[in-house]
């Protein structure tokens, strides 16, 4: 058996070569490791950026409160409490010693309070303006959406001060009908007076309540909302902070396993000079290291078929030595022992249709037949032996010419069908369509294709089905021997091609090397495959042209 030549190599691998292979964006380790620096930056960002919205927010509220709400609600607590004092004069003015001075004091009191009411209004106006100087023209949307919630309450709250404002100064000719019924003594119009008055100027400090309290409620909102983003902020800083603790330390563990391949390649290296060409699956990383390690793997691939081609040759240098001194010291006795033994049965022969009158020779015959028999057999299997060994040491080249692979293996079948009858063994060919010549020696690939034929009679002693398939594709063929048989292992598949590899008690191990043998040296490949039905698959691919090696060998021939 030789080794695969340069050109089947090329075909079977040209596909995937790298300069058919869709160039793919190759990532640095450098590029790489700056990208884990970049993460952590930005996860280090990300938290020093919540920290300044967190401070940012703490602070607008807090200048919210001080420009705003607090000297509101100061306003407006100054207004009520000035609203309570005049609601007690207006209601005691009736008993009071002295009318006159209080009349001068609520006519005082009058005159000033529209300027208390403009104070308010002016502090609730101070409130929106406070807000937009803590809000600023870059807020974000929901900044944006609660310094809305502020305008408008400030405008509500001002709106309602002017209301107040209206209700306490409508009907001033009231407090004239008031003090002129004082002054002629009537008392009782003095008192229906008042009561209406004090029951306008009560709900003018209701309604200033009212504000008072949603002001004061605004207040307790916003603090409210600064105490839980306080209790957010500190949760989320935890949470960043312990995040890019963790991006970190995962980073970290990610440039570790960006140069981890590096050490794996040295160790590889180590084992490849220690001898180990044991296949390793190339480490899949798309950089330099990947690129090295896929290199190297190539190299340790190459060096590994170089040295099995090196032991097969030398294997097949054995048998050849071998196989000459099998041919010189065992062919040539043999054959005198074969001649020998067909005059012994004629002799048997004859003595045994004789009319012996001894009848005590006649087991004696019979025996002796039986042994020659036997003889015969031994004989005729080494001479197969001999034969087998001499093929494998002096097989010749190729002579191709073109021939049809599905007439081929129509002829092998009906050839080697009544041998295989004999065995119980049904065999169908199956040809898809009629495919076109393909260059070939014709008695090596019958002798390949006979050879997986009797394997696949062998391998069921009990009898079953052989289907021989014929298939073409752009202009190739394959051809498919199926069997019934118990299979082939799956550990024992890949040795099976291998010389003097046989599971058989009497086999010799070279069927199988001589059909690879044969399949290569016409720039062809076989397998060996497991059916889903049960049984085993061999698997012939022959291509349509004359590949390289094979024309040299054919061109070789004189």
């Amino acid at each position: 058996m030789t080794a695969p030549p340069p050109a089947a190599d090329e075909a079977r691998g040209g596909a995937a070569g790298p300069e058919e292979r869709a160039p793919q964006k190759r990532r640095t380790v450098a590029g790489r490791l700056l990208a884990s620096y970049l993460v952590v930056l930005a996860a280090f960002a990300l938290t020093v950026g919540w920290s300044v919205q967190a401070l940012r927010a703490a602070s607008r509220d807090a200048q919210l409160l001080r420009a705003g709400y607090v000297p509101l609600l100061l306003r407006i607590g100054e207004v009520l409490a000035e609203q309570n004092v005049f609601n007690a004069q207006l209601n005691h003015i009736t008993a009071a010693k002295n009318p006159g001075d209080v009349r001068e004091w609520i006519e005082t009191a009058r005159r000033t309070r529209p300027l208390a009411f403009s104070i308010v209004k002016d502090a609730a106006r101070a409130l929106a303006g406070a807000d937009e100087k803590a809000t600023g023209e870059d807020a974000r949307v929901g900044q944006a959406a609660a310094s809305s919630g502020v305008r408008r309450f400030s405008d509500e709250v001002a709106a309602e001060v002017v209301a107040i404002e209206r209700l306490v100064g409508a009907s001033p000719e009231r407090f004239a009908q008031l003090f002129q019924a004082l002054a002629v003594g009537d008392r009782d119009l003095a008192e229906r007076t008042r009561d209406e008055l004090v029951k306008r100027e009560v709900e003018g400090a209701q309604r200033l309540r009212a504000i008072r309290s949603r002001v004061e409620g605004q207040m307790a909102s916003l603090t409210d909302e600064a105490e839980l983003r306080e209790e957010r902020s500190m949760h989320l800083l935890l949470g960043l902070g312990v995040l890019t603790l963790l991006v970190g330390v995962m980073m970290s563990l990610y440039a570790r396993r960006v140069l981890a391949p590096l050490t794996a390649v040295t160790e590889r290296a180590n084992a490849v000079a220690r001898g180990d060409l044991t296949p390793k699956q190339a480490l899949a990383t798309n950089d330099e290291i990947g690129e090295l390690a896929t290199t190297f793997e190539d190299m340790v691939a190459a060096i590994r078929r170089a040295r099995a081609e090196l032991v097969n040759a030398e294997r097949l240098a054995a048998i050849g030595k071998m196989a000459a001194h099998v041919t010189h010291e065992i062919r040539n006795p043999l054959s005198s022992i074969g001649l020998n033994l067909e005059l012994l049965e004629e002799e048997v022969a004859r003595a045994s249709a004789a009319d012996t009158p001894d009848a005590e020779l006649r087991p004696v015959m019979k025996e002796s037949a039986q042994l020659v028999t036997a003889i015969r057999a031994e004989v005729d299997r080494l001479s197969r032996i001999a034969e087998q060994y001499l093929s494998v040491a002096r097989r010749p080249r190729p002579r191709v010419e073109p021939e049809r692979v599905d007439d081929l293996v129509q002829e092998l079948v009906a050839f080697v069908r009544p041998e295989l009858d004999r065995a119980g063994v049904a065999v169908r060919v199956e040809v898809e369509e009629a495919g076109p010549e393909i260059l070939l020696d014709e008695s090596q690939i019958r002798q390949a294709l006979l050879n997986l034929l009797r394997n696949a009679r062998e391998a069921m002693p009990k009898g079953g089905e052989i289907v021989v398939s014929v298939s073409f594709s752009s202009g190739a063929a394959t051809i498919a021997v199926d069997d019934t048989g118990p299979g082939v292992p799956e550990e024992l598949r890949a040795s099976i091609f291998d010389p003097f590899f046989t599971t058989k008690q009497r086999g010799t191990g070279l069927g199988l090397a001589v059909t690879r043998d044969i399949i290569e040296a016409h720039g062809g490949t076989i397998s060996c495959e497991p059916r889903e039905a049960g049984g085993t698959r061999f698997r012939i691919a022959l291509p349509a042209g004359r590949s390289p090696a094979l024309g040299r060998a054919a061109d070789a021939v004189p």
